[in-house]
This record gives structure tokens, C-alpha cells and sequence, in this order.
């Protein structure tokens, strides 16, 4: 007999592993979990969760979101949780926060990227890994895992031009890279479409990865998708970053685009030769065919050299305006239809003038006001301090399933919480997988599914005491019904919490008690390489 404080039970345990579900019962004491089969009539607990009929899980982990600085603002970070999700992966595409050695840079950096990740009202006074996590730690409802973004190690290094980085430069920023990771950083980012991360080369990437794997990280990277030909060639270059660099790769939202060239196998394919011929590499996808970004990345990359402020007395320049022109006369083939403008949906907007184009696309805003698409594009984001972001087409229907169920990926969301009408991944990822690609379509077994969303990517961050429900393992727990569980989250509709989601346990503390937030906060800020 056990006394445990809350033991959760009569449910079909699924351990994150793959393995076969069983009939048990989990107890948990503090922080830990003990895995309990047969009567559970004679254990004590302070608490007990009747989970008949429901499915107990590891909590699941998410590769990829965008809540970096918008958590501190909305610590119970509900759209998360009313998923599933206990721990997710922040400092995606190259634009983590830290480390900064400048206040100055660091509030610089938000304005550029405010469209994926808010600009939330906050002091900004922190300047380091260490001193970023530690406001993150028991202040927050789920766990986070910093990746180092190579924008904030190029910032220091470089400032915000397009230039070159020489080996004095690039020392510092494998030394910056190589505390941060003392610090508790999981590895690297890149996000090669985002200034002025996107300006490093091959070489300097090859450089950060090799430091990176040096102390047990990985490349988690965003290609660089103008390359070459613009189909296998940028994932060429993250293949080819790993090998160099000898760490383990991983590539963000990997899904097969409208505009490319090839086949959906012929990319996939690309990924599973280097595996086969002994690389380590992953990827990550989202089960939506939406997208989300900032909308300054619709402007070219040379737009943003220098930083916010130059990016912004550049684009009111009415020459500058007539270059852009130029250079944007193809933009319509990266999206799917005919009509690229009417496929940009705008959001995050502050000011009374354009507060009522918000979900509105930027065809719609071109038509009442008489601009064209540079004008449009340039004077919003100079009225909004480039803040605005969009919504376009993402990935192909056709492609969701391949990329899901491959033994090589996993989820991450990709998730945005700024605006009043985000891509639907923000809310409903997770349950889309098991409502939809699970139960009903029947592309993969549930067991597959969970240890998808928790011990595959447990693993591949190297967390050693999560991700997996087993005895002594942290207690980080989603319970939900396989047979109702979906998501009610869509294009028209993206900020609707899911249904079949019953029970969330953070760290032994319950989060989502019969499918609502509890308020609590007991989420951890992990540290790589140290029991969290």
C-alpha cells in the first residue's frame, strides 16, 4: 500500500514509448510518477482522478512555438494547455531572446519580430540564458526548453547588417553559444527567412552546430527556402550544416509547399537517405494547412538590414518603394492560388486605423483604399511599428499524413498567440492528430501518435526524466478520451479550445481539472542536461 497525493485511475495507460496500452493506474507523489497495475481500491490518495474510458498519457511536448516572451504576459498559456501540452520547445527560427548583451537590442530584436511573437508589455531587463530562465521558472503553466537563436548570438557579434562573419566574430559567437548552453540551452536555431539570422552563412552555421553538439545539442533549424531550387536544395544545406558541423539536425515544420517542383517522396526521400546512411536527423511538422509569420517577411530580406528602425525608413522611401516593386513582381507564385494578395490574412494590429482590417486579407485592404500591394504592405507596417503579421496557405492536404506518420517525425505547432485570428495549430495541433489522423482516418496507431508527441521528442531534446510515463519519471500527465477528442479550431474560427481533453498535470501540480485551466502555475524553465 502507497500513499500518494493524486493517483489517477481505471484508465488504459500509454506509456510514450509505442509499446501496447494497458489497463493501470498512475500515482503521483511530489513531482514523480508510479506506474500502478491491478486494484488501486487499497492505495491511499490525497486525490483521485477517475480516468474510465480515458487514455493516460505522458504529457505531450511540442518542438516549436512562438510563446517566447508572450507567456511572461499570459503565464496559464491556455491555448497549450487545453492541448496536452506540458513542455514546449521556445527560441524557433533563429529569434530566441536571450542571450542579449544590450537592453537596447534585445527591445530592437522584439519590435522586428513582434509579428510571430508579440511585443507584450514588459521590462526587458534580463540579459542572459540564465537570467532569462529563471523568470520563467514555477511562474508559468508549462514546462519551457530554450533553443539559442543565431539572430540574438549575430546581433552581438555583427550588429543588424548584411556582412560577413569573420573568425573573430564567429569565435565569439560559438563562445557565446557554448555559455548559454552552461546555462541550461538545448541546442541552436536558425530561421534562414528572418534578418539578420538569415544573413549567416553555411560556414557560420556549421560552426554554431559544431559547438552546439559539442555539449550534447542539436540544429534545430528553419531553411533557408529561397535556395537554389528552391525545392531539396535548402534542405540540402541543413543535411549538409549537420554533417559538417557533426551534430544531430532537426528541421521545423518540414511539409511538402504548393510551389515545389517535385513530389511529395522526392523531398521526403531526400531526409531518408541521410538517416539510412547514418545521420542523425528529425523533423517536426503541424497537421494545418495554414500558415502564420510575421508580414514583413512578405518585403526582401535586404528591406531589413540594420534593424527595425532602418527597415523602417527604408520602406518610406518612395525609391526604395519602386525597388521592392521590382523585385516582388513573382511573389504570387509562393502561394497556391491564383490571387497571392486575397490569401494574406492580416492580424496584430494597435492602432484605430487599421484595428478593422484584422482577419481581413491585404487583397481586401488594397481594393478599399486603392493601393497597390507595396504601398499597402509598407504603410501598415510603418502605422503598426512592424508588428502585423499574416495567415497564408501552408501546407498541401495531400502532404499532412505522409509527414505525420513517417517514423522520423514528431509535432510542433508552430504556434502564434498574437492576433485575433491566428492559424488554428495554435489551438488545436495535438487534438487535430488524434481526432482526425488517428481515429478517423486511421493514418497511425494511437500508441504511434502519443509517443510522436511525447517520448520521441523527450529523446530528442535528451530529456531523461520526461516524455515517458515509468516509474520515478517527472509527473507530466494528459489524460483525454480517444473516442471524443478533436479539435473545434479553424481558419474561420482558430481560437477554440479543443474537446476530449479532460485532465493536464504539470510537474504532479493539475492544470486542466474536466477540461478547464486551473490557474495554476508549476511549469519549469529546463535546463539541458540537468534533472528538472
Amino acid at each position: 500500500m502507497a500513499d500518494f497525493d493524486l493517483l489517477i485511475e481505471h484508465g488504459r495507460v500509454i506509456d510514450g514509448t509505442g509499446s501496447p496500452g494497458f489497463d493501470g493506474a498512475v500515482g503521483i507523489e511530489g513531482d514523480r510518477v508510479t506506474i500502478v497495475r491491478g486494484d488501486t481500491s487499497q492505495h491511499r490518495a490525497a486525490r483521485r482522478i477517475d480516468a474510465s474510458s480515458k487514455v493516460v498519457a505522458p504529457g505531450f511536448i511540442d518542438l516549436h512555438s512562438h510563446s517566447g516572451v508572450m507567456i511572461m504576459a499570459d503565464p496559464t498559456l491556455e491555448p497549450k494547455l487545453r492541448q496536452g501540452v506540458t513542455t514546449e520547445v521556445i527560441g524557433v527560427d533563429g529569434n530566441s531572446y536571450a542571450p542579449f548583451e544590450s537592453r537596447q537590442d534585445l527591445y530592437a530584436f522584439a519590435r522586428l519580430n513582434a509579428g510571430l511573437d508579440g511585443i507584450p508589455d514588459l521590462d526587458w531587463d534580463w540579459d542572459s540564458v540564465e537570467t532569462y530562465l529563471q523568470m520563467l521558472d514555477n511562474s508559468v503553466s508549462l514546462n519551457l526548453a530554450l533553443m539559442v537563436g543565431n539572430s540574438a548570438l549575430r546581433i552581438d557579434a555583427l550588429g543588424w547588417e548584411d556582412v560577413p562573419a569573420d573568425q573573430s566574430a564567429i569565435d565569439q559567437m560559438r563562445g557565446q553559444l557554448r555559455e548559454s548552453m552552461e546555462e541550461g540551452a538545448f541546442g541552436i536555431s536558425s530561421g534562414l527567412d528572418y534578418p539578420p539570422g538569415s544573413y549567416a552563412t553555411t560556414e557560420e552555421l556549421v560552426a554554431l552546430t559544431n559547438e552546439a553538439a559539442k555539449l550534447g545539442g542539436f540544429y534545430h533549424t528553419h531553411v533557408r527556402y529561397p535556395l537554389g531550387d528552391q525545392f531539396l536544395d535548402p534542405f540540402r544545406e541543413a543535411l549538409e550544416i549537420g554533417e559538417r558541423g557533426e551534430g544531430p539536425v532537426h528541421i521545423t515544420h518540414f511539409y511538402h509547399r504548393p510551389i515545389y517542383p517535385g513530389p511529395i517522396e522526392q523531398l521526403i526521400g531526400l531526409v531518408e537517405d541521410a538517416h539510412a546512411g547514418g545521420q542523425d536527423v528529425t523533423w517536426d511538422t503541424y497537421p494545418y494547412e495554414w500558415a502564420c509569420t510575421r508580414l514583413v517577411i512578405q518585403l526582401p530580406q535586404w528591406v531589413q538590414s540594420g534593424g527595425p528602425d532602418a527597415t523602417l525608413e527604408r520602406i518610406a522611401n518612395p525609391e526604395i518603394r519602386d525597388r521592392i516593386r521590382k523585385e516582388m513582381h513573382e511573389l504570387g507564385r509562393a502561394y497556391a492560388n491564383d490571387d497571392p494578395y486575397g490569401n494574406i490574412r492580416l492580424g496584430y494590429f494597435s492602432t484605430p486605423e487599421y484595428a478593422r482590417w484584422e482577419g481581413h486579407t491585404v487583397a481586401e485592404f488594397m481594393a478599399a483604399t486603392g493601393e497597390d500591394v507595396v504601398d499597402a504592405i509598407c504603410d501598415m507596417l510603418i502605422a503598426e511599428d512592424l508588428r502585423p503579421n499574416q495567415v497564408t496557405s501552408g501546407p498541401t492536404s495531400e502532404s499532412l499524413a505522409p509527414f505525420l506518420v513517417h517514423p522520423l517525425s514528431m509535432l510542433g505547432t508552430d504556434s502564434t498567440f498574437v492576433g485575433e485570428r491566428p492559424s488554428p495549430r495554435t489551438y488545436g495541433s495535438f487534438p487535430r492528430v488524434l481526432g482526425k489522423f488517428v481515429r478517423e482516418l486511421r493514418t497511425m496507431p494511437l500508441e504511434t501518435a502519443v509517443r510522436k508527441m511525447t517520448g520521441a521528442p523527450a529523446a530528442r531534446l535528451g530529456l531523461t526524466d520526461r516524455g515517458l510515463l515509468r516509474d520515478g519519471m517527472k509527473a507530466d500527465i494528459t489524460v483525454f478520451d480517444p473516442d471524443t477528442v478533436h479539435t473545434t479550431a479553424t481558419y474561420e474560427n482558430p481560437r477554440s479550445f479543443p474537446i476530449g481533453i479532460d485532465w493536464v498535470v504539470v510537474n504532479g501540480q493539475v492544470v486542466v481539472a474536466a477540461g478547464e485551466h486551473t490557474g495554476a502555475t508549476p511549469g519549469r524553465a529546463l535546463r539541458r542536461g540537468a534533472s528538472n
